[in-house]
């Protein structure tokens, strides 16, 4: 397992890197740049800030000199926010994105298996029905629907909750954005769970434990669930990143001061240095989960060894 872990993260080396080339290209390659503002500015000026950034050298010794910057971990400074770094952009964004990203998908999990598992023991039930009923809710109706449904009914009407605004993290402020953005989670993995549970109980060795005259009980949780989650474990590593680099549409809808707002507004105001800053960080995210998710996966079925 040892020589697996290092050797996928060997791998990880050149993937950051051909993940941060094309990155870094395509940002330069889109029209338009950070100074385009409405008044244009004289052209001295303009040729005095891109200096100073460093943009009026030629496109590969720029690309050359962020590559050593960032291998120290230094993305240097943002374009359009004034002295800030995107260091700082991204510790400020980070922990926002990260709790309601958190809090959403461990809420999804704790339903989704859940809802699957009665699904799946109560299959073409009632039961059945209804959790299925909810999941296709969940997958069909999108969270810029849901968002603004919340805030309408829980926000302005009955005015039980804060319509929006982070609040420095506290409960009352974090209810709407997890669950606008752990109801398409809930839904995906209660199907999941749902299909794998459906086949696990269908096999021979499901058998034998009955006939060894374990209860229901004990079936589900020590023997169908352990591998019925097989497929949930795949599917949460990149589930995970998404959410925890930040939801622009739940973020917008609560104006909340996250990464994925950030993202954005950088692509849109062509803040080179933000948006390369947060697609490693997501990339990295990304490389980490799915190797947790990988060695999860042979822990929970004995059969998968890696070498």
């Amino acid at each position: 397992m040892l020589s697996y872990i290092i050797k996928r993260l060997l791998i990880a080396i050149p993937t950051l890197f051909l993940i941060t080339t094309m990155a870094f290209f395509m940002m330069r390659a889109a029209p338009g740049s950070p100074f385009d503002i409405e008044r244009k500015l004289p052209p001295e000026i303009e040729r005095n800030i891109k200096e100073h950034y460093g943009l009026d050298k030629p496109l590969i010794v720029q690309y050359g000199d962020y590559l050593k910057n960032a291998v120290r971990g230094d993305f240097g400074p943002s374009l359009k926010y004034k002295d800030k770094t995107v260091a700082e952009i991204i510790s400020e964004g980070f922990p926002v994105s990260m709790t309601i990203g958190v809090s959403s998908i461990g809420l999804a999990t704790i339903i989704g298996l859940i809802l699957g598992s009665i699904a799946a023991i109560r299959q073409n039930t009632s039961a059945d029905y209804a959790v299925m009923a909810f999941a296709m809710f969940g997958i069909c109706i999108p969270t810029f629907v849901v968002g603004p449904i919340l805030v309408l009914v829980f926000g302005l009407k009955l005015a039980w909750l804060p319509a929006a605004t982070w609040g420095g993290g506290q409960l009352e402020y974090l209810i709407m954005p997890v669950i606008t953005l752990a109801l398409p989670q809930i839904a995906i993995i209660s199907r999941l769970v749902r299909a794998g549970m459906v086949e696990v109980m269908r096999s021979n060795y499901i058998r034998t434990a009955r006939a060894k005259g374990l209860s229901e009980r004990e079936v589900v949780i020590k023997h169908a669930l352990r591998a019925a989650i097989l497929p949930l474990v795949s599917y949460l590593g990149p589930a995970v990143a998404a959410l925890l680099t930040g939801s622009l549409v739940v973020e917008q809808i609560f104006q909340l001061p996250g990464l994925g707002k950030s993202f954005v507004t950088g692509a849109m105001q062509r803040d080179y240095t933000v948006v390369m800053g947060v697609v490693i960080l997501y990339a990295s995210l990304i490389i980490a989960l799915n190797l947790i998710a990988d060695i999860l996966y042979s822990l929970l079925d004995p059969r998968v060894k890696y070498s």
